[in-house]
């Protein structure tokens, strides 16, 4: 009897309808006091194994065992959160579940017991002993809505560990952080494996995991294929363990040739719907042949960038986004004042990945085929002329390896990162001569995000203006040729990516400039 197990997941299998199984026979064990990396491919499970254990799903078949000791197997059974937070598991949503408009202890205290009520007084005490004891930072006070991302997500930890979890899955929680902020969450992380927590963190980030785990395990195409020390891992055997085979991880990134202004963008001001200047006074020039990578904690206006170049976001009086024609230089076009479906019918073509994938990109209740079939729909025989989208649609699942049960199957049932690789696919295969792409591979696994790397280089080499707004500071690095930074709304520097570093980048996102001399 191994007595030293906080969680041991045994035989779990799980299936949605009669075709997708998400996990099967899946048996996994996590350490007391221990930091578990788990990684896979899109749609091998990871998501949906923590979800049984957070009590969100409930498997098919198998047994979950909490607190495995020498005196025996304690089954449980977990059928919903509540459950889940009586045996002290905790899981930290990639997308935080917070009110916005209640403070830190308001949000600690929903779902505690109804019966009891609650001091707010002793509840804030309660807040700082935590982040005493961890080294945690959190104003009790505070509104949600008036805190980063961070802020946000160092307060979903300590609500959980105020209910008293010991074990905590943490779902990609570096995606939208500053290499100084993951570097905090690092160390908050030690912290509690040193005080006995068992933690548990999907990521697809491998360097991290290389950085903060302990052991490391993988599943793919739902099963478990095995568990490594992370000391004897390198970024090239998880790979080869969650693909199955060698995956070179390169960028091949190109000196830029032939560079011509494609975008030029002057005095741009976005306010937003509270009236805050979203983005203040911007000016920057997007070139042909060079990807211009944007950098900034969430928030810091690179939606409404794309946003107002793509001609969804109202600009403030002032603002000037000029297109230059590749055919005729001299022909330069004003996109200010002009909605996106006049922009296309000045023949301008942008293709725009945006953030909210099914928010704005795919239409959820549609297939593969339906979504490709939008992109063409208004030159005519939408209801007749199918062949062309389901070509493409079956070209962008086979060369993107999208997991779906068919071309037709609704792409609101996919997994977030299969989503995001029918979105992207279906914009690169526009053939735009600007590429705008928002967080073009959160969610995605690392064999599938160096694909998309490669198509984004394939463009630029083709003559594209590529925009590529991103959080990984790493990948930014590796594939931009350029990176505008912005913090708080406003322009903070234009750096060349081949020579800056982390730290700068980093400085840049989060302390405004005092004197800005930016060269564009």
């Amino acid at each position: 009897m191994n007595n030293d197990l906080a969680v041991l997941l045994k035989d779990i299998t799980k299936t949605f309808g009669k075709k997708v199984v998400a996990n099967k026979d899946v048996t996994l064990g996590i350490k007391k006091g221990e930091i578990l990396s788990l990684l896979g491919e899109n749609g091998s499970g990871k998501t949906t194994l923590m979800n049984m254990l957070a009590g969100i799903y409930y498997p098919d078949s198998g047994h979950i065992f909490v607190d495995v000791n020498d005196s025996g197997l304690n089954e449980v059974s977990i059928s919903s959160p509540k459950d889940a937070y009586a045996l002290g598991i905790g899981m930290i949503h990639q997308h935080f579940k917070l009110v916005d408009v209640f403070t830190a202890v308001e949000n600690v205290a929903l779902g505690l017991d109804k019966s009891i009520a609650f001091n707010k007084k002793q509840i804030a005490q309660d807040i700082k002993a935590i982040c005493d004891k961890y080294g945690f930072k959190v104003d009790p006070n505070k509104k949600v809505y008036n805190m980063s991302v961070s802020e946000k997500q160092t307060l979903e930890i300590v609500k959980a560990l105020y209910r008293g979890a010991n074990i905590l899955i943490l779902d990609e929680p570096t995606a939208v952080l500053t290499p100084q902020e993951t570097d905090m969450l690092f160390a908050v992380m030690r912290n509690m494996k040193e005080d006995g927590k068992s933690i548990i963190i999907i990521t697809h980030k491998l360097n991290e995991v290389l950085e903060i785990s302990d052991r490391v395990s993988i599943l793919r195409k739902g099963e478990y294929v095995g568990t490594v020390d992370t000391k004897e891992a390198s970024v090239e055997i998880l790979t080869e363990m969650m693909v199955g085979q060698k995956v070179t991880l390169e960028i091949d990134r190109k000196e830029p040739q032939n560079t011509k202004p494609r975008l030029i963008v002057s005095n741009l001001t976005c306010v937003n719907k509270y009236g805050v200047k979203a983005l203040d006074d911007v000016s920057f020039i997007a070139n042909s042949g060079e990807i211009l990578g944007i950098a900034g904690i969430s928030g810091s206006g690179q939606k409404e960038l794309l946003e107002a170049i793509a001609g969804l976001q109202e600009t403030a009086s002032g603002s000037s986004i000029k297109y230059v024609t590749p055919e005729n230089e001299t022909d330069i076009v004003q996109l200010i004042g002009k909605n996106a479906l006049q922009i296309k019918n000045l023949g301008v073509a942008l293709s725009f990945v945006p953030e909210d994938r099914l928010g704005m990109g795919l239409v959820g209740s549609m297939g593969m085929s339906d979504n490709m079939m939008l992109r063409s729909y208004r030159k005519g025989f939408v209801f007749t002329e199918r062949k062309g989208p389901k070509n493409l649609a079956n070209k962008v699942k086979d060369e993107l390896e999208v997991v779906t049960p068919s071309i037709t199957t609704p792409v609101r049932k996919l997994s977030g990162g299969n989503v995001q690789k029918v979105l992207v696919g279906r914009e690169i295969a526009a053939a735009p001569t600007v590429l705008m792409t928002a967080y073009a591979v959160r969610g995605l696994d690392v064999n599938t995000s160096y694909t998309i790397y490669n198509l984004l280089n394939e463009q630029k080499e083709k003559g594209v203006a590529v925009i590529y707004v991103g959080e990984d500071l790493d990948v930014l690095l590796a594939l931009a040729d350029r990176i505008l930074v912005l913090c708080d709304g406003k322009l903070n520097g234009i750096v060349d990516a081949r020579t800056t570093t982390k730290e700068e980048i980093g400085l840049l996102m989060t302390h405004l400039r005092e004197e800005e001399k930016i060269d564009g």
